[in-house]
C-alpha cells in the first residue's frame, strides 16, 4: 500500500489531540515528515511529544526543503486560503480543515490553483464520514416522505473537555503584532463575504462559518441545499441563532450555540410519516466516542425504539482513510471546495436574513 509522505501546517489544539495522534495510528498509509507553526514552543511540543525532528516556522521553508506528497492545513481560518494555494503550487494534494476559508474569492482562488495544479483539494467534514451518518444516509429512503428536519449543534466550549481529557500547550508566544494582523485580516475576509455587518453579525458568520459548517454540511449531504432561509434570529448576549430553512415540502430548524456546559449535543434528526432517524453526535475530542443512529418506528401496534453503533472508529480516522484512498485512487472526494461553497452562500443568506432581522 503506497504510503503518503504528510506535512502539517498549524500545530494548535486540533492538531495536537487529533491529527497527530490519528496520524500516528495509521502508519502504513501517512509518515508524517515535517511540521510548521508560528510558535516556536509548538514546535519543541512536535519534537518532544511526537518525536518529529523537521520542524518549521514558515510553511514556505517547509514545502521548499522536504519532498511531500500532501499537506494537511490545520492552521487558524485567515491564512488556509493562502496556504492551500502554496501547496497546490508546489504540486501536493491537500486535506484542509473546515472552514476550507472565509469569503468567496478566497474559494474562487484555491477552485482556480487546484485547476492549474491538477492536484486535489479535500475540506475535512469529518462528521459526514462518521459510520453511523453513512448508515443514515442509506437508510434515508425507507423514511417515504420527510416531513420535519432538526439540525441542532448546541455545546460547551470545547476546552471545557479537552483540559479534563487531554494534554494540549496553547502557546503563549505569539507576537501581539501577529495576532493584531490575524484580527485584522479576519475582519477584512467577513467584510468581503457578508459586507460592513455588525459586530455582533460578524461574529455569527464565523460562528456558521467554524462549528456551523459541521451541521449545515452534514444536513446538504442527507438532504440537499435548502432552498431558501425563511427566518433566523440570534439571541442577544448569548450569539445563540436559530434559522428556519426551506426544503420542497418540509422545513429544517437550525438551532446552534456554545455556552459553558461540560457537555456535548449535536444531531441530526429527520421525521417521516411512522419513522424517525436521528443522527447523534459525541465530541470529537475524546476519540473513539461513537456517533449513534437511533431509528424510532411504528409498524402496525407496534413501536420500536433501536440504537446503532456501526463502528467504534473515530470519524478522524474514517477521514484520512478516505483522503488516502482518494489520493492514491485518483478520485474525487465529496468534500471539493465547490461542495464548501455552498455552505458559504448558505451562511450569508443567513447572516442576511438576520441583518433584516
Amino acid at each position: 500500500m503506497t504510503k503518503l509522505r504528510v506535512g502539517l501546517v498549524g500545530l494548535g489544539e486540533v492538531a495536537q489531540v487529533i491529527h497527530l495522534p490519528v496520524l500516528a495510528s495509521l502508519p502504513h498509509l501517512f509518515d508524517v515528515r515535517a511540521v510548521c507553526d508560528i510558535s516556536p514552543s509548538l514546535l519543541e511540543v512536535a519534537r518532544n511529544r511526537f518525536g518529529i525532528a523537521r520542524c518549521y516556522q514558515s510553511s514556505t521553508d517547509m514545502l521548499a526543503q522536504e519532498e511531500l506528497d500532501c499537506i494537511l492545513v490545520l492552521n487558524s481560518d485567515e491564512y488556509h486560503a493562502d496556504c492551500v494555494v502554496e501547496a497546490l503550487e508546489s504540486g501536493l494534494d491537500v486535506l484542509v480543515e473546515k472552514p476550507m476559508c472565509l469569503s468567496p474569492q478566497e474559494a474562487d482562488r484555491i477552485i482556480e490553483a487546484r485547476d492549474r495544479a491538477g492536484k486535489t483539494v479535500m475540506v475535512g467534514y469529518m462528521r459526514r464520514f462518521a459510520p453511523a451518518f453513512l448508515q443514515a444516509k442509506e437508510r434515508l429512503a425507507s423514511l417515504g416522505k420527510v416531513n420535519y428536519v432538526r439540525v441542532h449543534d448546541i455545546i460547551g466550549q470545547n476546552q471545557l473537555i479537552v483540559d479534563q481529557t487531554s494534554l494540549v500547550e496553547r502557546p503563549t508566544d505569539i507576537p501581539a503584532d501577529v495576532a493584531a494582523e490575524r484580527s485584522r485580516r479576519g475582519g477584512e475576509l467577513v467584510r468581503e463575504a457578508v459586507g460592513a455587518v455588525p459586530d455582533e453579525l460578524a461574529g455569527a458568520y464565523r460562528l456558521l462559518c467554524g462549528l456551523g459548517s459541521h451541521d449545515l454540511s452534514a444536513m446538504r449531504e442527507l438532504l440537499g441545499k435548502p432552498k431558501s432561509v425563511i427566518a433566523a434570529h440570534r439571541s442577544a448576549g448569548t450569539g445563540f441563532i436559530t434559522a428556519l430553512l426551506e426544503y420542497d415540502g418540509f422545513v429544517a430548524t437550525y438551532e446552534t450555540g456554545v455556552d459553558a456546559q461540560l457537555r456535548f449535543d449535536a444531531h441530526i434528526e429527520v421525521y417521516g410519516d411512522s419513522s424517525t432517524m436521528r443522527v447523534q453526535y459525541d465530541t470529537p475530542y475524546v476519540r473513539h466516542l461513537p456517533t449513534r443512529l437511533f431509528v424510532d418506528e411504528t409498524s402496525g401496534d407496534e413501536y420500536r425504539q433501536t440504537v446503532s453503533r456501526p463502528h467504534l472508529k473515530d470519524p478522524y480516522t474514517a477521514e484520512l482513510e478516505y483522503f488516502h484512498h482518494v489520493i492514491t485512487n485518483g478520485l474525487t472526494p465529496k468534500t471539493t471546495p465547490e461542495d464548501f461553497v455552498e455552505d458559504l452562500e448558505l451562511f450569508a443568506e443567513i447572516i442576511r436574513v438576520l441583518d433584516k432581522a
